[in-house]
């Protein structure tokens, strides 16, 4: 039998509470939810959550993950609540960020071609990839796990200053502890930083094909006509390994919580209240994996614009990129936002979700924070991306949080078998899209059909109030794992 739905209002629906649900699941979507998805189900899961506040939160790019939905939002009592590892995902602080040049992308078209091939031969993409930097001395290790993108700005990989404000949180989360990240992590880590990885991970030259307001893409920097880029990663197999071994360590200690900790309906959502000495130890390991996402990140923008700049015979002074934002996906931060009427210290896990804070806010960077956060939301590779701006809904409905990105409609699986028999790289070209991989599986499991039109997607969360529509970006070149 599938779950019961009912339609709170717009493209906003509800699954009352029931059974051992602590609070209700709210879902945002266009039309309404299919009852017996199993990312629906997940929503309800999550609802279990000791200390969980208001809702469990579906984002309308959600889809099936570990534990959490990809798409998944959950606040818990920054102080009595739970921590999930799974409520943050293997890659933590997977995250992207949208770098805006001085460029018109039309007279380039061209060069785009040469230009993905220098960007795919300056930053190392693929499963296992490694060897953008030598290898990182345990000393060094340990300063990225803290320092975060400061560690690769303070090494000439960004621009003192702006590139670190642009940061969510400052490219650094506090609290990092690197004695807590495994040997294992940190041995996958220290070949790792300033690599691309593999999946849905991406290196994208686009273009600012429609600019849907003005004044905020003026805030922004954005103008039509623009050439930009965006890059999508993460953690690498240093958040993969942080995340495994705190899973393997909380399955084995649920019942040693308490009874909410030994009900909890799916054992991938293993959790750990947040002020005992193992939730705490999982927030610091997972603060140190944030902040390498940011390092490598950083490390990746460094490459890619000396790329650029080689490529087209370039100044730094001629290209003026700049850093317009970096949002993570995968995290749990704490925050402080209004419930029941009143401020309170949350536990916000966002996994697959943006933070979308809104004008304002002392959170947002002094330079967007008339306007408020960008929030970047990238689609396909042969469709659109969107920068949105955070809104005053997301904080009255979602904890300051929005969709991430389009949100699968195929499995891996499913994508390479719709596949068979055709070329997607050929495909795209013939769309105009310059496209490089590591592997041509890659671009079967990430054909564009493998994922939701992101249109729709942000088109829901612009209607609920969670963020507003600030430009649209065309992909003009695209490197994949």
């Amino acid at each position: 039998m599938g779950l019961p739905l009912r339609r709170v209002e717009g493209d906003l629906w509800e699954i009352p509470r029931h059974g051992r649900m602590k609070v209700p699941a709210r879902i945002f979507s266009a039309g309404p939810p299919v009852p017996d998805d199993p990312a629906l189900q997940q929503v309800v899961h999550v609802a279990h959550l000791p200390g969980i506040l208001r809702f469990a939160l579906a984002m309308p790019d959600f889809h099936p993950g570990y534990g959490f939905p990809i798409g998944g939002v959950a606040a818990v009592d920054a102080e009595r609540g739970a921590v999930s590892p799974g409520g943050v995902g293997y890659d933590i602080n997977c995250g992207v960020r949208l770098v805006a040049t001085a460029l018109e992308a039309a007279p380039l078209r061209p060069l785009l071609a040469t230009l993905a091939a220098a960007l795919f031969a300056e930053v190392p993409a693929g499963v296992g990839a490694c060897d953008a930097l030598p290898r990182l001395s345990p000393r060094e290790l340990r300063e990225v796990l803290v320092q975060g993108a400061r560690w690769a700005v303070a090494r000439g990989f960004g621009a003192e200053g702006d590139d670190v404000e642009r940061c969510e949180e400052g490219g650094r989360l506090a609290g990092a502890d690197p004695e807590g990240v495994g040997e294992r992590a940190r041995q996958r880590g220290s070949e790792q930083l300033g690599t691309l990885g593999s999946g849905n991970h991406f290196l994208e030259l686009d273009e600012v094909a429609e600019v849907l307001d003005e004044g905020t893409a003026a805030a922004f920097g954005l103008f039509p006509g623009q050439l930009v880029f965006q890059i999508h990663s993460g953690s690498r197999g240093l958040g993969h390994q942080v995340c495994q071994d705190a899973l393997a360590a909380l399955a084995r200690r649920q019942r040693d919580f308490g009874p909410d900790y030994a009900a909890l309906p799916d054992p991938q959502l293993a959790a750990a209240p947040v002020e005992s000495d193992e939730g705490r130890a999982y927030l610091s390991a997972m603060a140190a994996a944030a902040n390498f996402a940011w390092a490598n990140r950083q490390v990746m923008t460094g490459l890619a614009l000396r790329a650029l700049r080689r490529a087209l015979g370039l100044s730094e002074g001629e290209l003026r990129a700049r850093l317009v934002y970096d949002v993570c996906h995968n995290v749990a931060k704490r925050e402080e936002h209004e419930v029941e009427g009143r401020r309170r210290a949350v536990l916000v896990h966002r996994k697959g979700a943006t933070r979308s804070f809104g004008p304002g806010d002392e959170r947002v960077p002094a330079c967007y924070r008339a306007v408020g956060q960008p929030v970047l939301v990238p689609g396909d590779m042969g469709r659109s991306s969107f920068v949105l701006c955070g809104a005053p809904g997301a904080m009255r409905e979602s904890f300051g949080s929005c969709a991430h990105g389009a949100g699968r409609l195929l499995s891996r699986h499913q994508a390479l078998r719709a596949a068979r028999g055709r070329s997607v790289g050929r495909e795209l070209r013939e769309q105009g899209v310059e496209v490089l991989s590591r592997d041509h599986r890659t671009l079967a499991e990430e054909m564009p059909e493998a994922y939701r039109d992101v249109s729709r997607v942000v088109a829901v969360v612009a209607a609920a109030g969670l963020a507003t529509l600030v430009a649209r970006l065309r992909p003009l070149a695209v490197v994949k794992g």
